[in-house]
């Protein structure tokens, strides 16, 4: 039995809009409407329409922009489709914020067209979003320093990668807020500014040095001191050569002045054999070519007799350290080896000795470790592993094979010192030109999508697509060789793999190359090159300056001034200390902070402003490379004279 019916809702009829059915007339949604805004109280209303007038007006000041940049869009799609050239990139010269995080001012870019005629075929880069700022401002003058900025304190900055399309045949360059273009305007004063701005930045350099660091091997910047390495003054004789090269002569007569007075080589401490040679025995040599003053030739024997036995071991290939006060020697404590670029990199400063002091232990030493690794077996088409051992004078660890870190320099010297020599050792050059058929048949690839070429490394038969910055001495040697008469093809890998080593540069966030890359080699990759977090410091490194030097010199190729330019302004940006110096940083790819090492190489003074200022002097005689040669940290000897 159901209990009783009981009505629990109420029902309602509307009348009118046809007999209750929902209508949606536009006369019935207009009544409504009006209905609903009359309801509204009048400031209710007053603040709506105020609202709907700054929308307008906002608007109508907008459209012009929105326009401009939906154009942009539709012209990069149809460059896209239509032109199979790479455009470039153009990393922007910023300056330093406003202290205590306040942006800096955004200022309107210029419109600028950009000429493909000398530029190079750049590639288009993917930003991060976490890397990139979009502020954009004026850059403070060289050597300048912000209101209330703190000596010695580094303010870092973002940057702004602008990508802009090069259209083909267009005849204007880019036009940046930097010193005349010598390209553009090719005047002695055009010139002469792009060279005075290496000298300020060198004086900046040697400020830091001479106030917190004098007569002691690195500057330290940011904590204002210094740190050993062998307490030999490392950089202010590294720096010897290019304080006159640069013309620099009260910072030279202050330096010479501490090296007549300070210098002494009498000391219990150990030294590396390699870095002691090239930058001591090479420094005091070369400033003894350019300046003919014996004070440094005295010195140089000096140095050079108490390096000497490093050689005393039962295979003639030297130890690495050497007591210069004790005259011992010996291997690093965890190994007897010896790297290979670090035995068959002391060729030409020693050769040079014995030229000059006429003995002839200098030359026969080194000449016994060349004679040596000539003849070893492991070698891979004329590819070198990376160790020696001191006892047996055997490769170790073999089957590894790079030209980057502990085998980049052996292949650089080979070509030296056959010119060194006047071109009369033709096993130095047989060794070098089956080393170059090596790499190209062994360790040169090209990188995906943009096909930038490489060298990489292999390892027991695997390929690893790993290159060091340090293998951008490379194009610089081939460049050289192809100058003086080795194959055309020469000089056109050294073109491509001068686009590799500006790439770089110009695909970091900071406009700086890491110490290492890894090149994407798979189909589908989206950017060609990629970097570990362990691998993202700059130390101020010099070889893409010198290949670019050698390039410039050989070619009058304009945009690799142009490159080397760009390098300056972001070492500049990113690496200058206020209060004198310049720092290492470890994180390229970080531009807000790209985190100080504080330390400044001595081969930042000895070789990348040195290289910098040559790639932009216009005179061939500044060191002509028809009657000098460079060791591997920058300094020049003489090409032998002809006795034919």
């Amino acid at each position: 039995m159901h209990p009783p019916s009981r009505q629990d809702y109420v029902s309602i009829s509307l009348t009118g809009q046809g007999s209750g059915s929902y209508n949606n007339s536009k006369h019935w949604r207009r009544q409504s409407c009006w209905r609903k805004w009359k309801q509204l109280s009048r400031l209710q209303r007053s603040l709506i329409l105020f609202l709907l007038i700054l929308l307008f007006i906002c608007g109508i000041s907008s459209y012009p922009t929105v326009t401009e940049h939906l154009k942009g869009l539709t012209d990069g799609e149809q460059d896209t489709d239509s032109n199979s050239v790479l455009k470039p990139v153009i990393p922007h010269v910023l300056p330093e914020p406003v202290k205590h995080g306040h942006p800096a001012l955004p200022e309107q870019l210029s419109q600028r067209k950009l000429s493909n005629k000398r530029g190079p075929p750049i590639l288009h880069r993917l930003q991060k979003k976490e890397n990139a700022s979009s502020t954009v401002a004026e850059d403070k003058p060289a050597g300048g320093k912000r209101e209330g900025e703190e000596e010695g304190v580094i303010s870092w900055h973002g940057a702004v990668i602008d990508t802009e399309h090069a259209t083909e045949g267009t005849k204007d360059r880019e036009k940046e807020d930097l010193p005349a273009n010598p390209e553009a305007k090719s005047s002695k004063d055009s010139e002469a500014s792009w060279l005075e701005e290496v000298r300020e930045a060198f004086r900046h350099a040697w400020k830091g040095y001479k106030d917190f660091a004098w007569g002691h091997d690195e500057l330290r910047p940011i904590s204002k001191s210094y740190s050993e390495w062998f307490g030999l003054g490392l950089t202010l004789i590294d720096a010897l050569d290019t304080m006159w090269i640069l013309g620099l002569k009260e910072e030279f007569e202050e330096a010479k002045a501490w090296v007549t007075a300070e210098l002494t080589f009498n000391k219990n401490v150990d030294v590396n054999l390699f870095e002691s040679t090239i930058r001591i025995l090479g420094g005091l040599l070369s400033t003894y070519h350019l300046t003919g003053d014996t004070l440094f030739l005295d010195k140089a024997k000096d140095i050079g007799s108490r390096l000497m036995p490093a050689f005393n071991t039962p295979s003639k290939i030297p130890y690495s350290d050497v007591n210069i006060g004790k005259g011992t020697a010996h291997p690093p404590r965890w190994t007897s080896d010896s790297t290979v670029a670090e035995v068959t990199s002391i060729q030409l400063e020693f050769r040079e000795l014995s030229r000059l002091t006429q003995d002839p232990q200098y030359e026969a030493a080194v000449a016994e470790v060349m004679n040596q690794v000539h003849k070893l077996d492991g070698k891979l088409d004329g590819l070198v592993p990376m160790f020696i051992n001191t006892n047996n004078g055997q490769f170790t660890h073999q089957g590894i094979y790079t030209l980057g870190a502990r085998a980049d320099s052996y292949y650089e010297y080979l070509l030296k010192q056959w010119i060194q020599g006047g071109k009369k050792e033709d096993q130095l050059l047989e060794d070098y030109l089956q080393a170059i058929e090596g790499v190209k048949k062994n360790l040169l690839q090209k990188s995906s999508p943009n096909g930038l070429t490489f060298v990489g490394e292999l390892s027991h038969g695997q390929f690893s697509p790993k290159m060091d910055h340090l293998v951008c001495f490379l194009p610089g040697t081939l460049a050289l060789g192809a100058h003086n008469g080795l194959p055309a093809d020469h000089m056109d890998l050294a073109r491509q793999l001068m686009e590799t080593c500006y790439q770089m540069y110009v695909q970091m966030e900071t406009g700086l190359s890491p110490e290492i890359v890894h090149f994407n080699m798979h189909q589908g990759s989206t950017r060609d090159i990629e970097v570990k977090l362990a691998d993202r410091h700059n130390l101020l490194r010099p070889e893409t300056a010198e290949s670019l030097f050698y390039l410039y010199r050989f070619t009058k190729d304009h945009k690799y001034r142009d490159w080397g330019w760009k390098i300056l302004k972001n070492f500049d940006k990113y690496t200058k200390v206020s209060s004198g110096g310049y720092t290492s940083i470890n994180n390229v790819r970080d531009p807000d902070y790209p985190s100080p090492r504080d330390k400044m190489e001595s081969f930042f003074l000895g070789e990348t402003l040195k290289y910098l200022y040559l790639l932009f002097s216009d005179d061939p005689n500044l060191i002509s490379l028809d009657q000098y040669v460079f060791n591997t940290e920058a300094h020049p000897l003489p090409i032998w004279p002809s006795t034919a």
